[in-house]
């Protein structure tokens, strides 16, 4: 089960890792009542039938993890928009990619914390496989805002994210930018 918001969308970014995306964009923007999201990917895409099935937790096609018989993310997020008056978009196209819109009411009694945004970049960030990420966030309300780049970043720290250097340096440095938001 997901503890928070920012759990969440850990998860549908790794289903656009999981996709074979070559390039994943995920922007946070937060308002004073909403967190809106958008999460993009120019992955395999689902049918419209793939992406009605992605909605039912007790369907799994097998593939991507062959011996889960349940898939919860998308049914979780849809689930958390309904009861939390927050508002949930998926669009897919087969061969093309997909594109997710949350807006998340932080007003809502019900909605689950926000949680860490430099865990949940942190964790994007270093999922394996070869795709670049550009990551978004901003703060309408401090009027602040910060972009990270994945193959930028990777540069930056010699090539590889995964090094216990890198990992440390990477978490210290989006902290800081999360910091700074404030």
């Amino acid at each position: 089960m997901h503890y928070s918001l920012c759990d969440m969308i850990a998860d549908i970014v790794q289903n656009a890792v999981e996709s074979c995306a070559d390039h994943i964009s995920l922007e946070c923007i937060q308002e004073q009542k909403w967190l809106s999201v958008f999460i993009n990917d120019n992955g395999v895409g689902m049918t419209e039938e793939e992406l009605k099935a992605a909605g039912n937790p007790f369907n799994t096609n097998g593939h991507k993890h062959p011996y889960r018989k349940i898939n919860l993310g998308i049914p979780f997020l849809y689930q958390t928009a309904e009861q939390t008056h927050s508002y949930c978009s998926i669009e897919s196209e087969k061969g093309q990619g997909t594109a997710v819109i949350v807006k998340f009411n932080l007003t809502d009694i019900d909605i689950p914390p926000a949680g860490s945004f430099s865990d949940l970049f942190h964790c994007v960030l270093i999922f394996d496989g070869d795709y670049d990420m550009d990551i978004h966030r901003k703060n309408t309300v401090s009027g602040l805002e910060y972009r990270l780049n994945r193959k930028e970043l990777r540069s930056a720290l010699g090539g590889n994210l995964n090094s216990a250097d890198s990992l440390i340096l990477l978490k210290k440095y989006i902290e800081f930018l999360e910091t700074e938001m404030r």
